[in-house]
C-alpha cells in the first residue's frame, strides 16, 4: 500500500524538527542544535517503513505489527467472528515499527472505528476504552479481526484502507502514531506459534497456521 522508506505521515513532523534544527544552528550555533538534530532523527527512525520478505502461504498468519506479545487468550468474538477465537496482543513501543500489516490475504468485510481514551496500551482495559479501529478479513479458510489501539502517546490511528479493499499477505493497511497495541483474533482452528513474551515483526513472523485436518 505504501512503500516509500519513510511513510508520508512522517513528512511534516521531520521537516519542521529539520527546519527548527537548521534554524538553531545558524542562529544560536551547533550546541543548540543537537536536541532538535536528535529529535530529528528520532521521529525519522519512528516513522520508517522497512521492506519484509513476506511468507508465500495461505495457511499461516504473519504478525501484524512489530512489538511483544503481551498475551495469548482464548475468548469470544462478538464483533466479526460470532464464536470462539484465540487473541494475541502485540505491544509497540516508540522504538518499534509502526506500520500494520495485514496477518492474511483476506477482503475487508468489516471496518470499525470507535472514539476513546488514551490509557497505556499495555493495560487490558485499553482495548475496550481507548480509540481504536478493526478492520475484519475474510478469505476462504478463516475469518480473522485486528485491532489497531492507540496508547497514552499515541493520538491518531491512520488506515489506508476501507470496506471492500482486498489485501495480500503482509500488505501495510495503516499506522499508528508514537506507542500503540494491536491485537489480532483467530479463529480456534488456527495453531498458535508464539506466547506472551515473544518479539514479533509485522509481516514476516509467523502467528500461527490452520490447523490440518
Amino acid at each position: 500500500m505504501i512503500r516509500t522508506p519513510i511513510v508520508k505521515e512522517g513528512y511534516l513532523y521531520i521537516a519542521i524538527l529539520g527546519l527548527v534544527t537548521c534554524i538553531a544552528a545558524l542562529t544560536l550555533g551547533a550546541l543548540w542544535a543537537i536536541i532538535p538534530g536528535v529529535l530529528t532523527a528520532f521521529v525519522t527512525f519512528f516513522f520508517r517503513n522497512p521492506t519484509r520478505d513476506i511468507p508465500d502461504n495461505d495457511n499461516l498468519i504473519v504478525s501484524p505489527a512489530d512489538g511483544k506479545v503481551m498475551g495469548v487468550t482464548e475468548v469470544y468474538d462478538d464483533q466479526f467472528l460470532n464464536d470462539k477465537g484465540i487473541k494475541v496482543t502485540i505491544f509497540l513501543s516508540i522504538f518499534d515499527v509502526h506500520v500494520n500489516r495485514s496477518p492474511v490475504q483476506g477482503e475487508i468485510k468489516y471496518q470499525q472505528y470507535t472514539c476513546g481514551r488514551f490509557k497505556p496500551a499495555y493495560k487490558e482495559s485499553a482495548s475496550c476504552e481507548n480509540e481504536r479501529h478493526a478492520i475484519g478479513l475474510e478469505n476462504n479458510k478463516m475469518r480473522i479481526l485486528v485491532t489497531q489501539i492507540a496508547g497514552i502517546l499515541a493520538r491518531r490511528i491512520v488506515s489506508w484502507v476501507t470496506l471492500g479493499t482486498v489485501l495480500k499477505q503482509g500488505e501495510r493497511y495503516g499506522l499508528i502514531k508514537f506507542g500503540s497495541c494491536t491485537e489480532l483474533v483467530v479463529p480456534t482452528t488456527v495453531e498458535i506459534l508464539v506466547k506472551k513474551g515473544d518479539r514479533v515483526k509485522g509481516g514476516k513472523t509467523v502467528i500461527g497456521r490452520v490447523k490440518e485436518e
